[in-house]
């Protein structure tokens, strides 16, 4: 029987490609998307596609039944993908924006991890992988709200990890840094939302800075990656026999994980400021 694995966030970017490049390799995939319309687009080019929003726990628990359903059961690989990111001072994103966020990029993912986890004590295998980022190793100003929810998912996972070694099923995490994808275009109705930077003491700063890069499209970011290079490292956390704990993808992100180990924080916090 062929190997299965449920991503969330298919409906662009790196749950997209990851959906294509893993059913290639001869997994079955189920795609699951946010939205119904992302879900039938992927049904209509042959996948599996459960609806699973993370910040919807009645979507999480009926998209999970819908993939055992399908198995008979079982499951192989989780790649929790779905994320997406909340731009500006931290100073000026409220208590709303902030729980929001964590609801979707961290709350829905351990959800979701835990109601898996009963079905991969009892097949006694499978792989939880948790798409983190750079920006869960490193910080970065105007992305504090996103940062905070991928350090959390960093906790979160080594813990798991270690509580898991027993029970056969190993946690893994892929830290991409710039990887081709909608998630700043994304991002534009959440800042809007929440985010009153015209009345912030920060306007100048919007305006000389984040107002541009979110609404002009300045082409790739610089050591900019498809989404392809990070579906590579998912196949290796997921075929591997001994899986890595964490996989970093692009330059930045190599980068700034020897810093953080040979710098000390105000040295590092220099070089980030700069950014």
């Amino acid at each position: 029987m062929r190997k299965s694995i449920l991503i969330t966030g298919c409906s662009s970017g790196i749950g997209y490609d990851a959906a294509q490049g893993m059913r290639a390799a001869g997994w079955r995939v189920f795609a699951s998307c946010r939205k119904p319309a992302d879900c039938a687009r992927l049904q209509a080019e042959g996948f599996d596609s459960p609806r699973i929003d993370y910040s919807d726990a009645p979507s999480i628990q009926s998209g999970l039944a819908e993939v055992l359903q399908a198995t008979g059961g079982t499951l192989d690989a989780l790649f929790n993908n779905g994320a997406y990111a909340l731009p500006g001072a931290l100073e000026d994103v409220p208590r709303d924006g902030l729980r929001e966020i964590f609801e979707c990029n961290l709350f829905g993912v351990h959800d979701l991890s835990c109601a898996v986890i009963p079905v991969m004590r009892a097949q006694g295998h499978g792989r939880i992988i948790n798409c983190s980022s750079v920006l869960g190793l490193v910080p970065m100003k105007w992305r504090g709200a996103y940062s905070a929810s991928k350090y959390a998912m960093e906790g979160l996972s080594d813990t798991l990890r270690l509580e898991m070694r027993a029970a056969g099923i190993d946690v893994i995490l892929i830290e991409p840094g710039p990887i081709t994808s909608d998630i700043r275009r994304n991002s534009i109705p959440h800042f809007e939302r929440f985010i009153d930077w015209k009345n912030s003491a920060r306007r100048s700063e919007y305006e000389n800075g984040l107002i541009d890069r979110l609404y002009t499209s300045s082409g790739p970011d610089p050591f900019e990656l498809p989404a392809s290079a990070v579906t590579a490292k998912l196949r290796h956390a997921c075929e591997a026999r001994r899986p890595k704990p964490r996989y970093y993808v692009t330059k930045p992100t190599y980068i700034m994980g020897a810093l953080k180990r040979i710098l000390t924080t105000r040295a590092l916090d220099r070089i980030l400021s700069k950014g």
